[in-house]
């Protein structure tokens, strides 16, 4: 059975980039009938905040990425602990107490000799009496898993086959002087015991996933299928981090965006398949395939979603949106005609207010100095509402024959007059929702 996870740490608000990670993830296990997990990356006390956490849940629900178990890893410490004695008892788990400092001229001088900046495993050589000052000194040190010094090779379902040499890597620190648990451990503990089968993830983790594979084995489990997709820049090609302050999920909920567009779009960027509108999640799920991937930097604008946002209300059937009309106070009788109306010159569900507060109260008329006299003269051959189908029509046709206005003279002036706009919907179907007769 396919079981995937999105794992994101609730230290602040889930943005474009961590949807991608969540959406990939999501779509695998949809696809397969498999099984998706929520688990919320949680063991930073001091950062992780439970606001965060109820925001994560909330912005992926109004996605409908809905999960099948939700996962928190503070409840699983006792799980890593386990781990972490498992893996001192078989050598590969060591302390370690150099400060930053300290880390930080080793790498420097390994530069200068043109080595490569990783740990020099120092805290190996040291005796017992030399551990035991130090902790009398520094108090606990950091935990470092030591990796066999080998070629890590997978096959990676974006990247295809990748090797990473061992020794060109420094062993991860797993747990903190501190005692704080760090992910790399905590990830590999919980895909196995949760029987992970697909791990997705941006390509910034392949390191992470070679030492993941490496710590895996020394516990005795085989590694899930890891893929890495791309990162996200800017439409440039700049660097995104610099901006994703801006995209976070609930920004793009706020400003009106359609959930559907914005999956449609992550669902293929970076892709070798266009990006085209999709009607469900279920449609989505149908036709996505890592294989269609590549290992460029995908190019994301977020202006690049807002037209197919509007194509989707613009497709909406009634049904879907008749609550949400009739909260506005829209007469039922009116409410299908207002939304036939207003569907497709909206961009956002934030425009129908407008639309109808236009239709219900009328319009500050838009008039020239010139056409005033005669919008006026228009204005008193029209007769009080209710209007119907007709009404445009035998009302402009009356007005050409007492005025002999005729074209665009005649059609433009009026439309302003009532709407305040010079474009928007067909004027007959305008007449027919207005409430109010319109008055200069």
């Amino acid at each position: 059975m396919t079981v995937t996870r999105f794992a994101p740490s609730p230290t602040g608000y889930i943005h474009v980039g961590n949807l991608r990670t969540a959406l990939f993830n999501f779509l695998i296990a949809k696809k397969a009938g498999g099984t998706f997990i929520l688990r919320l990356d949680d063991t930073d006390p001091d950062r992780s905040k439970p606001e965060y956490a109820d925001a994560i849940q909330e912005d992926l629900e109004w996605l409908g990425l809905t999960w099948d178990r939700l996962e928190r890893q503070s409840d699983r410490l006792d799980r890593y602990a386990a781990a972490a004695d498992e893996l001192r008892e078989k050598g590969r788990f060591y302390e370690a107490w150099e400060t930053p400092t300290e880390l930080d001229l080793k790498r420097k001088k390994q530069l200068n000799m043109g080595q490569p900046p990783v740990y020099d495993r120092a805290a190996l050589r040291l005796s017992d009496e030399e551990k035991a000052k130090l902790r009398a000194e520094r108090g606990a040190g950091v935990w470092r898993f030591k990796l066999d010094h080998e070629r890590i090779e997978w096959d990676d379902g974006i990247l295809g086959p990748l090797s990473i040499d061992a020794a060109s890597v420094s062993d991860p620190v797993l747990i903190r002087a501190d005692g704080q648990v760090l992910y790399t451990i905590a990830s590999v503990v919980d895909d196995t015991d949760m029987g992970i089968t697909h791990v997705v993830r941006g390509s910034d983790h392949v390191t992470n996933t070679a030492t993941q594979i490496q710590i895996m084995a020394a516990l005795g489990h085989d590694a899930p299928n890891f893929a890495h997709h791309s990162l996200l820049t800017g439409p440039q090609g700049e660097a995104l981090s610099k901006r994703l302050g801006t995209l976070s999920l609930r920004d793009l909920r706020a400003a009106g965006m359609e959930p559907m567009a914005l999956l449609s779009h992550m669902a293929r960027i970076g892709s070798s398949q266009p990006v085209e509108l999709a009607g469900s999640i279920d449609e989505l799920a149908e036709d996505f395939d890592l294989d269609h991937f590549g290992s460029a930097p995908t190019k994301f604008d977020v202006d690049d979603i807002w037209p197919l946002s509007a194509r989707y209300l613009h497709g909406l059937d009634f049904d879907t949106v008749k609550e949400e009309i009739a909260a506005l106070g829209v007469p039922a009788p009116l409410a299908p005609t207002f939304w036939d109306v207003a569907r497709a010159n909206i961009e956002t569900r934030a425009d129908l207010p407008g639309w109808w507060a236009l239709f219900r109260d009328g319009a500050t008329p838009l008039v020239a100095a010139e056409d005033r006299e005669f919008v006026a003269q228009a204005f008193d051959m029209l007769p009080e509402p209710p209007y119907d189908e007709t009404t445009w029509s035998n009302w402009t046709t009356a007005v050409k024959e007492a005025t002999g206005r005729k074209g665009k003279g005649l059609f433009m002036p009026l439309r302003k007059a009532v709407t305040g706009l010079e474009r928007g919907p067909e004027m007959a179907d305008v007449m027919r929702l207005l409430q109010k007769k319109p008055s200069l």
